[in-house]
């Protein structure tokens, strides 16, 4: 399914486009390529006006706020992440008119106030990429349709650590959460409007 089209208040959600993140290898695009698309996209929606949310994934130093329940597969390196790990990546040119968001959990809309800052703008609609597909972009993906926001997924702004992961979501779950399309259909998009 192609994107049908953008609402007049639509929002542009890039998740965990930091340090840590996307200098780990992924798949079907690098860290550098989804970054570059994603600056492409954060510098179209500034250029309209339109919202750019830049999502981080932190913890506090000896990791008591980070997620406690258990699982079969810790956090990668323990829970004390490296120094500088959750910064967002220059590349992205970060604004000072952005929405920042730090979460503690896998989606960006539980425990934050994505939700709050997001109405209080009148948006109806977000626009996701980031790392990874399978985790961050898709718990947020479904946090969104299960907020009642229309979700549009951008296929080449996005990337997994594998690529069973990446093509599952893609194919099996993002067409149930929303429209998808790719970062060209999104800049033409919004080269046409207003």
């Amino acid at each position: 399914m192609a994107v049908s089209k953008l609402d007049e208040r639509t929002a542009l959600v890039l998740v965990d486009l930091q340090q840590g993140i996307v200098n780990s290898p992924t798949v079907p695009f690098t860290g550098p390529e989804v970054v570059g698309r994603s600056a492409e996209l954060a510098a179209a929606f500034r250029e309209k006006g339109l919202p750019v949310v830049l999502v981080n994934v932190s913890f506090a130093p000896d990791g008591a706020d980070a997620p406690t329940g258990r699982t079969e597969v810790g956090l990668p390196g323990g829970t004390v992440p490296p120094a500088g790990w959750d910064r967002i990546v220059d590349e992205v040119d970060p604004q000072l008119s952005d929405i920042r968001v730090t979460k503690r959990n896998w989606g960006a809309f539980y425990g934050t106030d994505l939700d709050l800052q997001l109405r209080r703008r009148g948006v109806t609609q977000i626009v996701l990429g980031g790392v990874a597909t399978s985790i961050g972009v898709e718990s947020t993906a479904r946090a969104a349709y299960e907020h009642g926001y229309n979700v549009t997924l951008v296929t080449d702004a996005m990337a997994d650590r594998t690529v069973e992961s990446h093509e599952h979501s893609l194919t099996k779950i993002f067409p149930r959460l929303g429209e998808i399309g790719s970062t060209a259909e999104i800049l033409g998009m919004l080269a046409g409007s207003r």
